[in-house]
């Protein structure tokens, strides 16, 4: 019982360390769910008392998803870059990896959920808005690729507001790019989960987020391809409450389950073990 309680105060102790370098350094916040000003790194997994799910780091993600210790990352010498010259592009993203200490939008890791070996991919919201670049898109197919090849579960969590407008038509191919190689995951019989987190647009939405066997989503989280403004806009009506968010979405059958943050690291574990005993490796 004791080495129970002493590998769950390492695991906590690991939690801490990872919230206090990914989550963003902004400690008062306020929440826009409930109007109070929040301490976010003192709220357990960064979600308010009254629900709101706020964004985490790409680090933070894989820190309570992945058994403490099993984390090995892939391809981390993956970096931005500025494939057009686009004036100023190199100046954001060199700030972006200033703020963040990440190279680009996109984490990948081998690793383990209670004992299970899977692959995961996280978009990080800081880094210009997880949004996807050839590099993204290159790496995220690289690690499909890996899945594939050690036949290995893929579970990827989006957040990003959708291609990057800086790399132009060299963003925009890797949607095609990315769901290729999903088809070709797709081929070999194996399992990918795609979590939809807050928010969830553009290119993302309209390629690899939407490809799950199985897709699940945060509570609250805006999930579509044009924001609600832009439609309401467009369409000159008034959109249903809640429209896009992940209940809309759920009740409308473009998600599966929204699973809140604190229950979604066993949802995926469950999920992984029905898939190992169904008779897929």
């Amino acid at each position: 019982m004791s080495d129970i309680f002493a590998k769950r105060r390492s695991r906590l102790l690991a939690m801490k360390a990872l919230r206090d370098r990914y989550v963003p350094p902004d400690r008062a916040v306020t929440c826009p769910q409930c109007g109070q000003v929040r301490d976010q790194q003192a709220l357990p997994l960064s979600v308010c008392p009254c629900g709101h799910h706020f964004p985490v780091g790409a680090y933070y993600r894989l820190g309570i998803t992945l058994d403490h210790g099993s984390f090995r990352e892939l391809y981390p010498d993956l970096g931005a870059q500025d494939p057009l010259s686009f004036p100023g592009y190199w100046e954001k993203l060199a700030e972006a990896q200033r703020r963040t200490g990440l190279r680009e939008a996109l984490v990948s890791a081998l690793g383990t959920i209670d004992g299970q070996k899977c692959v995961v991919s996280v978009l990080d919201g800081r880094f210009l808005l997880g949004s996807m670049s050839s590099v993204v898109g290159e790496k995220l197919t690289k690690t499909i690729e890996y899945a594939e090849k050690n036949r290995l579960p893929l579970i990827v969590f989006s957040a990003s507001g959708g291609a990057r407008m800086q790399e132009g038509i060299l963003s925009l191919m890797q949607m095609a790019k990315t769901a290729a190689a999903l088809g070709r995951f797709d081929e070999r019989g194996l399992l990918y989960i795609s979590v939809l987190t807050d928010p969830t647009t553009g290119g993302v939405t309209a390629s690899f987020a939407s490809l799950g066997d199985i897709i699940l989503a945060e509570p609250g989280a805006l999930i579509g391809f044009a924001g609600p403004r832009v439609i309401q806009q467009t369409i000159g009506e008034t959109l249903p409450e809640g429209f896009q968010r992940a209940e809309f979405q759920q009740e409308h059958g473009f998600v599966d389950a929204v699973v809140p943050r604190d229950a979604l690291r066993d949802t995926l574990a469950r999920l992984l073990r029905l898939h190992r005993k169904g008779g897929a490796s």
